[in-house]
Order: C-alpha cells, then sequence, then structure tokens
C-alpha cells in the first residue's frame, strides 16, 4: 500500500510564490520518478513537472523558468517550487509518482489533489 500526501496549496497574489509537498510512504522498493500534473474543470491532467530517481527534470513549457522541481529520495518526498506565479496557474495540483512496492509490483500512484489559486 503506498500513499501520497501533498501540502503547500492556497492562495497567492500575481507573482507570488508557494512551494507543494508531497511524500510518498508505504512499501515503496523504488520511487522511479515523481511529479506534478494539474487540471482545470472541463479539461485533463496535464503534466507540470516531472523528476525521475536520478535526477532527470523536465517541465511544461508554460512554467519553463518559473517553476522548480526537486526531490529528497531519502523521505520519498518530491517538491514544486512555484514562482513568478499567473492567473493561468490557477489549478488544482497533483502529486504524482512510479513506484515498485516491495511485493515486485509497479504502479502509478496519485495524490488527493491541492488547489492553487492566483488572484489579485
Amino acid at each position: 500500500q503506498v500513499q501520497l500526501v501533498e501540502s503547500g496549496g492556497g492562495l497567492v497574489q500575481p507573482g507570488g510564490s508557494l512551494r507543494l509537498s508531497c511524500a510518498a510512504s508505504g512499501s515503496i522498493f523504488s520511487n522511479y520518478a515523481m511529479g506534478w500534473y494539474r487540471q482545470a474543470p472541463g479539461k485533463e491532467r496535464e503534466l507540470v513537472a516531472r523528476i525521475t530517481l536520478s535526477g532527470r527534470t523536465n517541465y511544461a513549457d508554460s512554467v519553463k523558468g518559473r517553476f522548480t522541481i526537486s526531490r529528497d529520495n531519502a523521505k520519498n518526498t518530491v517538491y514544486l517550487q512555484m514562482d513568478s506565479l499567473k492567473f493561468e496557474d490557477t489549478d488544482v495540483y497533483y502529486c504524482n509518482a512510479d513506484i515498485s512496492t516491495n511485493s515486485g509490483r509497479r504502479s502509478t500512484y496519485w495524490g488527493q489533489g491541492t488547489q492553487v489559486t492566483v488572484s489579485s
């Protein structure tokens, strides 16, 4: 059993910053990759940023230069530092993890989502 717990969402003014955190816990053998996705009402969930166990990253074009993803492998935790936030960044953000459990199964897990609202 693997669980993802998110924190750090909230209300921020345009140009401000937020830092999202997501901690994975449970029977984890290998945490291959973790990332953040966002989903607006009526739209599909889209990649924001992702980071592998080895530290390779990729970002959506819309957030490059503004967002930074990082991870603490010892804590199975991923972070998303969001700077220069814009109105269009308002969304529900979901943590994602590609994990193999101690029983040998590899699967994708999702957090419950955390609301990020950018408003003046």
